[in-house]
């Protein structure tokens, strides 16, 4: 017999086998116990952790004749048949290449007969989010009633491609990465089973080049006991994964540290001329820091996650500070973001290096958020204690007039600056042409939930603003400071964690328009003005202007009904007060 990749001589042939699932193949037991299996069942996660397996074997532990809790015997005629790819009641279909509506509607005229050998005719369909969107809608109606007799497994690495019609009607399984110990520990196992000497931190490199996936790890262990002599080394998996040495990565830690830029530098040539690749160098320098923070924080943990620690590794974890580790891991992180749209890799990964070896290991300690939760921007705390300081000043010396008009003396201001923000005034003008109570109302009920989701910088910036306008695409969010609008109108990164907040909330993703809240009463209030007066038409928006703060209090108007009516209607009571003069 050829040859069988280790992946395939050891796939999963019962639940109790698979890897790191524990949760999944337990439920699935209990179903098939309990027989409460349903008709249709979606397994997602990553690659090699197991989905395709787990399909198999439930396709043969519903069929066996002799199954017992769960679990099939693997030694009946069905079992084997199932295992070998020979039964035609479990039928297995690539996506990939199976993706057309012709394909389904043959499956939807099949499902009518009923299984020859076994109990249940079962599909298992991999890579199902392959499937195209007429293929979808033909499963749709098969998926929701098959026969009794038919159960579909779907399987995919990419869950957020399947339309949302066909999870509703499947169990969703979602399979996990397998921990870097259990992939060591079934390495262990597979070559002991074969009679293959190893070295144990060998598994270790294994483990974590596989990323989370066993048949990952079955392929490389597979290609060091085809490099290796008689046993797999530490050195004979370094070769195979492309990754560092320990020592490499603790001279060059060390080097960072003691800013030696010219010998970091070195040391990178020496180990990208014997041919690793920058993202492999770019992983192992990131997995290197976090092992310092977990040194340093629950050294246990990490001798059972990583095996052994070298002194320098040690000696490093002792006299670096976090602070300077996490400034490492930003410039590393930032590092890798940058090469992957680059043809010129090697360049971004030594400009890192540079920053690492030039960065000081002093790096300042963040103060703690006060006790209340809430978060001042330095640069403003600061602004603010100098303005005091000035105005206490000037008033001792005198330089501040009051207005006294018994004296006849003038008072002496100085004039506002001018601000520099644009106001949006035609965007809010648009967001109030289809703005509805009910959006608004329901965005508010959501804030409270959206500013746990964030960061507590952000939610600083949040807490300084409310939503006063929402429709079905936009809202405007009114701050109570201009600098903090003008901060939050720039701050992509806070507009992305907003729009994703609200879609994970309430299923709304709007366009964010920010505005001051000292400017907020005036646009509303002209936008209502022009449409009272002409219903029919568009309202006529200016172009955007700084700004400017008014020379004088506005005058107050008595507000007609068809206003008030109008103002209720797109704001609603609870932000709404007619006062008459």
């Amino acid at each position: 017999m050829s040859y069988q990749a280790l992946y395939r001589v050891w796939r999963s042939q019962r639940f109790d086998t698979i890897v790191g699932q524990k949760m999944v193949t337990q439920t699935l037991k209990n179903a098939i116990i309990q027989n409460k299996t349903s008709h249709a069942y979606l397994f997602t996660g990553p690659r090699g952790t197991g989905k395709t397996s787990a399909a198999k074997i439930f396709a043969k532990a519903i069929n066996c004749p002799n199954n017992q809790e769960g679990e099939p015997c693997n030694a009946c005629d069905i079992c084997l048949g199932i295992t070998e790819g020979r039964l035609n009641d479990v039928i297995e279909i690539d996506a990939a290449s199976n993706n057309g509506v012709e394909e389904i509607r043959d499956i939807r005229e099949k499902v009518k007969y009923a299984p020859t050998q076994a109990t249940y005719k079962v599909y298992i369909i991999d890579e199902v989010h392959m499937l195209s969107t007429g293929a979808f809608n033909a499963l749709l109606k098969t998926l929701e009633e098959p026969p009794s007799n038919v159960i579909f497994i779907l399987a995919t690495t990419e869950p957020h491609k399947i339309p949302a019609t066909i999870i509703s009607r499947t169990q969703r399984f979602d399979f996990k990465r397998i921990d870097t110990a259990d992939i060591v520990e079934h390495l262990a196992h597979i070559l002991k089973e074969m009679d293959v000497a190893y070295q144990e931190q060998s598994l270790y490199i294994i483990a974590r080049a596989a990323e989370g996936g066993m048949r990952d790890a079955l392929s490389i262990m597979d290609q060091a006991l085809s490099f290796a002599d008689g046993e797999v080394t530490v050195e004979t998996a370094l070769q195979v994964t492309g990754s560092l040495t320990a020592e490499l990565m603790d001279q060059l830690l060390k080097a960072c540290q003691k800013q030696e830029t010219e010998t970091a530098i070195q040391l990178l040539h020496e180990i990208t001329s014997e041919g690793k690749e920058s993202s492999r160098i770019l992983d192992n320098l990131l997995l290197y820091c976090r092992d310092l923070l977990m040194y340093q924080q629950a050294p246990n943990l990490l001798a059972n996650q990583n095996g052994q620690a070298t002194e320098i590794f040690k000696e490093l974890a002792e006299s670096l500070p976090a602070t300077t580790v996490y400034h490492y891991i930003d410039i590393l992180s930032e590092t890798q973001k940058e090469i992957r749209f680059t043809n010129h890799p090697d360049i971004y990964l030594e400009v890192g290096i540079v920053k690492m070896a030039t960065a000081s290991t002093a790096v300042p300690t963040p103060q703690a958020a006060p006790q209340n939760g809430s978060v001042m921007d330095d640069a403003v705390v600061k602004e603010l204690t100098n303005r005091v300081a000035q105005l206490e000043t000037a008033l001792k010396n005198g330089a501040v007039q009051s207005a006294d008009s018994n004296q006849g003396t003038a008072k002496k201001t100085t004039p506002a600056p001018k601000s520099t923000y644009r106001i949006p005034t035609e965007r809010v003008y648009q967001v109030l042409g289809e703005a509805t109570r009910s959006q608004l109302v329901q965005v508010q009920d959501a804030w409270d939930e959206l500013l746990q989701m964030v960061s507590v910088t952000q939610r600083a910036m949040l807490k300084a603003s409310q939503p006063v306008a929402a429709s079905s695409k936009a809202m405007v969010l009114s701050f109570d400071y201009e600098i903090v609008c003008q901060r939050a109108n720039e701050d992509q990164e806070l507009h992305a964690i907003v729009l994703d907040s609200l879609q994970k909330i309430i299923q709304y993703q709007p366009n964010i328009v920010c505005i001051p809240g000292d400017s907020w009463t005036t646009l509303r209030n002209d936008f209502i003005n022009q449409r009272t007066a002409n219903p029919a038409a568009e309202v006529e928006t200016p172009e955007e202007a700084p700004y400017e703060v008014p020379a004088e209090e506005e005058q107050q108007t008595a507000s007609e009904n068809a206003i008030v009516d109008e103002a209720l209607d797109l704001f609603g009571d609870s932000v709404t007060e007619v006062i008459n003069d």
